[in-house]
């Protein structure tokens, strides 16, 4: 290996320091066949601990070299070391390292690295993406002390991120770098600018009939609470993608996914004594392609998808957040239907106009999310809800319209679809408000891999 080309790990990890401030063997069998056909077998895995020799090399080659910005013939030494041992598991170390390396140069040479660890040639153009892709989909564990080594590496490139890399019910492999930086700034500031995407709370609202900037077909997401109507336009949402809000006499925290095409409403009040509000921020972090959030307040990680509190003391108390349904709409079905809707303000798109679903994924999600439930195309849009015994459902949204529009019934279990203003609801057998919410099939069939899919 050349020197010169080695050492480009230094010169990229401070240029991106630079830039900041302005999870026995997998068997064949265990997988479907559809991984199989797509991603080859998976090599052997040790399930031992690592050898001292091993570990050594791990901290210079991937630790020493990011933390003390250093890299010289030890760290070439270990790397080959690393590179010689086989052990699949330190794969997901080079993968993160690939997502923050720019250098075509180094690139290239990390992706040799973890061609070698996994038995297959994955020097491909996007390195970073095929070798997580290969990860996730075969399963492959992390190595022991992974979070310690992952933690380093990333709060030495974010450092706000230092109270997120915990301990937790946090599946740490799948964890990877969105791009942008944490949103930190405190409650109720969000008007101060960020180099971050920028949550926006208790925003102005005006009447339908004020909204003069908004056009009948502009997508909307709606929301009502005891008998409150807001929309939350996807315009704003797409530069946002937060927002701590109040509706109807109930504190929301209110996440739109771009990448999973997932719009979602949490309530964030009537939590256990002692326990606040939380507040929810975007981290920056994606886990296959959803968003990861956090709580201000405590910075506990949570589940962005399932709503559930993942680390710190909100997942010490066990929260999970409730649902309120999310109807995707456009603006002139939703204020027809509710005329009495209020509008957040045009202010609060900050001036872009965000082309949702442009070439960023036309070929598929952009960030790895390893193997698709093939049921459905991974961009499907599915009305997603849970039944009353917990079994997950999504019903495949362009085929419950035509049907509920025909006046046919659709039914699962409890759960039954109902049009609202242009867009779908589930309701209860009681015609109550179950929570539901449309979003991309490959989302929605990862966070819940036990879904039934209708038309069944």
């Amino acid at each position: 290996m050349a020197n010169h080309a080695l050492r480009l790990i230094l010169s990229t990890l401070l240029g991106l320091l630079f830039l900041l401030p302005t999870l026995g063997a997998a068997q064949d069998s265990s997988l479907p066949d559809y991984v199989v056909e797509e991603f080859g077998a998976p090599p052997p895995i040790p399930d031992g601990p690592l050898s001292p020799e091993l570990e050594s090399a791990i901290q210079t080659a991937f630790v020493d070299s990011v933390v003390d910005s250093r890299w010289g013939d030890p760290q070439e030494a270990a790397l080959e070391t690393v590179s010689a041992s086989g052990d699949p598991r330190i794969a997901w170390i080079v993968s993160d390292l690939l997502r923050f390396i720019q250098s075509r140069e180094f690139n290239g040479i990390l992706s040799g690295v973890a061609s070698d660890l996994l038995g297959k040639d994955l020097n491909t153009r996007n390195p970073w993406g095929d070798i997580t892709d290969h990860l996730i989909a075969w399963d492959v564990p992390a190595p022991p002390g992974y979070l310690d080594v992952k933690r380093q590496i990333f709060t030495t490139i974010v450092p706000g991120w230092d109270r997120l890399f915990v301990e937790g019910d946090v599946d740490w492999r799948l964890v990877s770098w969105g791009g942008v930086l944490i949103d930190d700034r405190i409650y109720d500031a969000t008007d101060e600018p960020c180099n971050c995407i920028p949550a926006a709370d208790n925003p102005s609202v005006s009447s339908a009939s004020e909204a003069t900037w908004l056009s009948d077909d502009d997508i909307v997401f709606g929301v009502e609470v005891n008998g409150a109507y807001r929309a939350y336009p996807r315009q704003i949402m797409e530069v946002r993608e937060m927002v701590n809000d109040t509706l109807g006499g109930r504190d929301l925290g209110i996440p739109y996914c771009t990448l999973c095409g997932a719009a979602q409403a949490f309530f964030t009040d009537n939590m256990p004594a002692g326990i606040q509000r939380p507040i929810l921020r975007t981290s920056g972090l994606l886990s296959r392609s959803n968003k990861v959030m956090y709580d201000l307040n405590t910075y506990s990680v949570f589940d962005t998808f399932l709503g559930t509190a993942l680390t710190g003391p909100l997942a010490q108390a066990g929260i999970q957040l409730e649902q309120a349904t999310v109807i995707t709409t456009d603006w002139g079905t939703w204020k027809e239907a509710h005329p009495e809707t209020t509008v957040l303000l045009e202010r609060y798109a900050l001036g872009r106009k965000p082309d949702f679903r442009n070439t960023r994924d036309a070929n598929g999600p952009i960030f790895p999310v390893g193997d698709v439930d093939p049921r459905l195309s991974v961009h499907e849009d599915v009305i997603g809800a849970i039944t009353a015994s917990g079994q997950p459902i999504a019903f495949q949204r362009s085929q419950a319209l035509l049907a509920l529009r025909d006046g046919k019934e659709i039914t699962f279990e409890n759960v039954r679809l109902e049009l609202d203003a242009g867009g779908i609801r589930a309701v209860g057998a009681d015609g109550s408000d179950i929570g539901s919410h449309e979003a991309f099939w490959f989302a929605w069939s990862q966070f819940y891999p036990e879904t039934a899919l209708w038309p069944m």
